[in-house]
């Protein structure tokens, strides 16, 4: 089926824990990157990792603990003349939206910046890429960009608020934060296949980092029109922060003029429902796929999605990997099937990851000691 094909190519995931979402979700993924479709993907349980190795995609970890690197001043990498002449004014307002979001804080503890600060920001800001040799002509943005910790001495180096911002902004160059977010990129985000693991990223970072995540994939998008899936797994987690909320949002609103297709998945469907953001982005979907729905939940699906008494029934008795399929007006029941090489490169299933675990462990250890025997490798 191809989703291009409708109004717009969104669609919404909505099941239960264990029903295959995540299953069906990757297997669609896999097939469209064979027929030339690229793929984003924001993975907040590390179950995308290993088909995104298989197919020799890029996968950014996104952690104080890893070595992944996202310098939020990269630049996109801009084909029409028009948006590359605006490429440096549009980075610099994203980028005061994130040090809002750095240096202000969240929740009941923010201290949202004067106008004053914001104002001496800017300066720096401008200033910071300057000094790397970057202006609003196109061919400066090639040169090597500056980062966090460029900005952090700029503002140091400031008369006014410079110094006390740049107190505020140390936590991300050289204190607690420092590393992910401040340095040169590392990893290759322009591959055909890209996912950001957001699991172990710390809570009080998650708001920055989803910030300069959302804004990666929404660069890529605009600079470079073609062909493009959005997987936003367990999207009920973006929706407790107001950025990626609005982000989700645009996305879903957005998405058709630059051909991408949003996919969003979630097993909260209380939560993801019950927010207006949550029912924006089902209204703006052209495709949904309803697997098996505790009974808790099946009321609210069901009248969202104006179900028949029938298809309610059934939904809470569907097995896995079987559910209702809308694409437009139509409604069908579907089973999602994969062929073996496909079932062992996306399933989750803990006894099925063991059993492949244990099995490549015994042939690297039957290998190492046929290496070690006298005549055993030959």
């Amino acid at each position: 089926f191809d989703r291009f094909s409708l109004e717009n190519a969104n669609m919404v995931v909505f099941a239960k824990s264990g029903a295959g979402k995540s299953f069906a979700v990757k297997l669609e993924a896999l097939r469209s990157l064979m027929m030339g479709t690229e793929i984003l993907i924001i993975d907040p349980e590390d179950e995308y990792r290993n088909l995104c190795e298989a197919v020799g995609g890029s996968y950014l970890r996104l952690s104080l603990a890893s070595d992944n690197r996202l310098n939020p001043f990269d630049l996109p990498h801009v084909l029409d003349s028009e948006d590359a002449d605006n490429a440096l004014r549009a980075n610099i307002i994203t980028l005061h939206g994130l040090l809002r979001l750095m240096m202000g804080g969240t929740g009941t503890a923010a201290q949202p910046l004067t106008p004053a600060e914001d104002a001496d920001l800017d300066v720096a800001i401008i200033n910071t890429y300057a000094k790397a040799g970057i202006t609003n002509d196109p061919l400066t943005h090639g040169a090597t960009p500056p980062t966090m910790n460029d900005l952090h001495k700029t503002l140091s180096e400031m008369s006014g608020n410079g110094p006390a911002l740049a107190q505020r902004l140390r936590k991300y160059t050289s204190g607690t934060f420092a590393g992910i977010f401040s340095e040169q990129s590392n990893v290759d985000l322009y591959n055909k296949f890209v996912g950001f693991n957001i699991r172990d990223l710390e809570e009080d970072l998650r708001p920055v980092g989803m910030y300069i995540v959302l804004n990666y994939i929404w660069n890529k998008v605009k600079s470079d029109k073609k062909r493009r899936i959005l997987i936003v797994d367990e999207a009920w987690q973006l929706m407790k922060y107001e950025d990626s909320a609005n982000f989700m949002f645009s996305i879903a609103k957005r998405a058709r003029k630059y051909f991408l297709g949003l996919t969003t998945i979630s097993q909260d469907v209380d939560d993801f429902l019950s927010s207006r953001m949550g029912r924006a982005v089902v209204s703006n979907s052209s495709l949904q796929l309803l697997l098996k729905q505790a009974p808790s939940s099946v009321d609210i699906v069901g009248e969202t999605f104006k179900l028949t008494s029938e298809e309610k029934s059934r939904l809470t008795t569907f097995p896995v990997g079987e559910g209702l399929f809308f694409a437009g007006l139509n409604h069908v029941v579907m089973r999602i099937l994969a062929s073996q090489t496909e079932h062992q490169l996306i399933t989750t299933n803990p006894r099925q990851v063991a059993a492949q675990e244990a099995a490549v462990a015994y042939q690297k250890e039957v290998a190492d000691q046929a290496g070690a025997t006298p005549g055993g490798a030959a």
